[in-house]
């Protein structure tokens, strides 16, 4: 995600959310291959490889930032170059807790999310109920249809 997709204070980086995202989806998920920051020294991102995507996607990744005002980014990409994301930041285009849906995750299609907490913990067991249901129907119109996951 881009810094102009954001209007207003997004805030630092909060390194013991991203530790903890990074150790629930190790735990959530064995489809992880790998995980790694941006930075060693200074990590402004964390991204977690996956060793599938959805559809026909050979591998996958998302990219998740976690601000100490707890704003939020996690961004999924992969094979097949499709994009979607759940973000919470404040901005000029749609609720502050939103989704931006695949294949795109263009600015301009951001939709109300269907996450409504806001503890890491939560939004990282939701964004992952979300994906891993998406996942084993092969259907992503599941990403963002759940009622207040997880």
């Amino acid at each position: 995600m881009s810094d102009d997709d954001r209007a207003g204070e997004f805030g630092p980086i909060y390194l013991p959310a991203l530790q903890r995202i990074r150790d629930l989806w190790l735990d959530l998920e064995p489809l992880v291959d790998a995980t790694a920051y941006d930075d060693v020294v200074a990590p402004t991102e964390l991204q977690i490889n996956l060793s599938d995507g959805l559809a026909d996607a050979e591998s996958a990744r998302l990219d998740i930032q976690w601000s100490e005002l707890g704003m939020y980014s996690f961004h999924y990409v992969d094979s097949n170059d499709v994009n979607w994301r759940f973000d919470r930041h404040p901005n000029t285009h749609s609720p502050e807790i939103h989704f931006h849906p695949p294949p795109a995750a263009a600015t301009t299609d951001a939709e109300p999310s269907c996450i409504d907490v806001t503890e890491v913990s939560l939004v990282t067991r939701a964004v992952h109920t979300m994906w891993r249901a998406a996942y084993e129907d092969n259907n992503v119109d599941q990403l963002n249809s759940a009622s207040n996951p997880p």
